[in-house]
């Protein structure tokens, strides 16, 4: 799910009639004064965070004057959620405020219909609200045919106390609030408090909206970069990791940096799992050995071996870990060896420099290993294979004993040196890249190892030399898997003349920006 700052959330809610405090989003101090000189002072300053408890954190201020503003916004821009920093901030106008109320509208997943939330009671902290005045709050499922009515409503508004001459008000105000939801995709929408004005006007003061994964590509206008609930806006590397999963739906990716800024001395360790329990397993094996996590990963879902691999050279473009750590479910029913010949081949690309320690357990978890064992033996480091019967403690036990062996030393990000892809005379398009082959290198290759190796049927041998053996539009709409075992057949046993190219949009040009700070 997507969620939208405040300030995107009531922009929606301007546009299907829902009234809001006059105000802007800013990311400066003069532009603050500019706003607030142009409505008028008193203003409200919130920080714009898809966290929530702004209050809790001092994230919503008044000013009333350009003194008391400039102030603020300093405090509010030196302020961090979690190791990020704010960067935007909603300047408004105040209200002058009789009442509060809280609407929200959920999906209901049990009863497969949006869910009206309604407490006569609004502000911070509504699960406390609701516990003392239980009598303040109803909730009301609607019929997603029919749509939602004031007469549906108003006698619910009776029953928790809302004043008579509210009624038809209110009753429109939260149709309004539900045809947002509804026009916007969203799959929650709250807006806490909505308030009565002096001048008795039912007001959305605040406006949470989360956006469905699956209606963002709808509402291009919402400048949303990545389907996913943060609770603080995508780092740049997170953004290059979403495009992957984004433009291959095979199998799924998901990272997450914990700290964009890593310290080498605080001992951090770069984390890969698959699959959600034992990946939570595997990171408390990480923190019982004092270790912090850089990132949380998960290549999970049967994905090729070239989605591995491009989490694996996501995950080595954060500097200054001191390990890499591949641990899942443990009993996984996606073939190992696509997750091993994904890690072959970034950690021969990246010349690893750190020691990894792989727990690939799961079907043919055996092969996965020797493939391992096979092709990563001549690292200047060490990459440990482990299977099913090997828990998370102790492979993390072993990864810790190879991070003091190498000295505790830190990963050194490298630029990434592309192939020229003009010296194959041969190639074709992948799904996500392409397979490369220079026939004058290949001709007559006595063990014809990539065509041994490739499963699937897609290659075949024709004048002595590898050629494709289907069409080139079924390979390219998904017929060769990308399981990369063709490459690493032809660079180990045969003459190394075929070389799969799996671009990772945006990656070259970050990591030429970070090994230049």
């Amino acid at each position: 799910m997507a969620k939208l700052y405040e300030f995107q959330g009531k922009s929606i809610l301007q546009k299907f009639g829902v009234a809001v405090p006059e105000g802007k989003a800013v990311e400066g101090i003069e532009e603050a004064i500019n706003v607030s000189n142009e409505i008028g002072f008193p203003v409200v300053v919130k920080i714009q965070t898809w966290s929530t408890g702004r209050a809790a954190l001092g994230g919503v201020q008044f000013a009333n004057s350009i003194d008391e503003l400039k102030e603020t916004c300093e405090n509010f821009f030196k302020m961090k959620v979690g190791n990020f920093n704010i960067e935007r901030l909603l300047i408004e106008k105040k209200l002058n405020i009789v009442q509060e109320f809280f609407v929200g509208f959920i999906i209901n997943g049990e009863e497969k219909k949006p869910t009206l939330i309604f407490s006569s009671k609004g502000g911070s902290g509504i699960e406390e609200i609701a516990k003392e005045y239980p009598e303040s709050l109803f909730s009301y499922n609607i019929d997603v045919i029919r749509g939602l009515k004031a007469y549906e409503i108003i006698p619910l508004l009776i029953k928790v106390g809302v004043d008579k001459k509210l009624l038809n008000k209110m009753a429109s105000t939260i149709i309004k609030l539900y045809n947002a939801m509804r026009g916007s995709d969203a799959r929650s929408l709250e807006t806490n408090p909505l308030v009565l004005t002096e001048a008795g006007k039912i007001v959305a003061a605040d406006a949470h909206i989360v956006i469905d994964d699956y209606g963002v590509f709808r509402h291009p206008e919402f400048g949303i970069e990545i389907a996913r609930e943060f609770d603080r806006p995508p780092t740049e590397l997170e953004k290059i990791a979403y495009l992957v999963e984004k433009n291959d739906y095979r199998g799924t990716f998901y990272f997450f940096q914990m700290n964009e800024k890593l310290k080498s001395e605080e001992n951090y360790i770069g984390f890969h799992g698959a699959g959600g329990g034992g990946s939570m397993m595997s990171m408390d094996a990480v923190a019982k050995k004092n270790y912090k996590i850089a990132n949380f990963c998960d290549t999970s879902g049967n994905p090729p071996a070239s989605k591995v691999y491009k989490a694996a050279k996501i995950i080595l473009s954060q500097p200054n870990i001191t390990g890499y750590f591949a641990s899942g479910s443990g009993v996984a029913s996606q073939e190992q060896f696509h997750s091993a010949r994904g890690f072959v081949k970034a950690f021969l690309e990246e010349s690893l420099d750190v020691p990894a320690v792989l727990r690939l357990g799961g079907n043919s978890e055996e092969i996965a290993i020797d493939i391992l064992n096979k092709y990563l033996g001549n690292l200047n480091v060490k990459v440990l294979g482990y299977g099913k019967n090997d828990s998370p403690d102790f492979c993390m036990d072993k990864l810790d004993e190879l991070i003091k062996e190498n000295g505790k030393k830190s990963h050194r990000v490298k630029k990434i040196k592309e192939k020229n892809l003009d010296d194959y005379n041969y190639k074709f398009e992948t799904m996500t890249g392409s397979i490369n082959i220079d026939h004058n290198v290949c001709k007559n290759c006595p063990t014809q190892s990539c065509v041994k190796s490739c499963n699937y049927n897609i290659l075949k041998i024709e004048d002595g030399v590898p050629v494709l053996a289907i069409e080139k539009e079924d390979v390219k709409k998904g017929k060769c898997i990308e399981c990369l075992a063709c490459e690493i057949a032809c660079k180990f046993n045969g003459r190394n003349g075929l070389y799969i190219h799996l671009p990772i949009e945006g990656l070259k040009e970050y990591r030429e920006k970070i090994t230049k700070e």
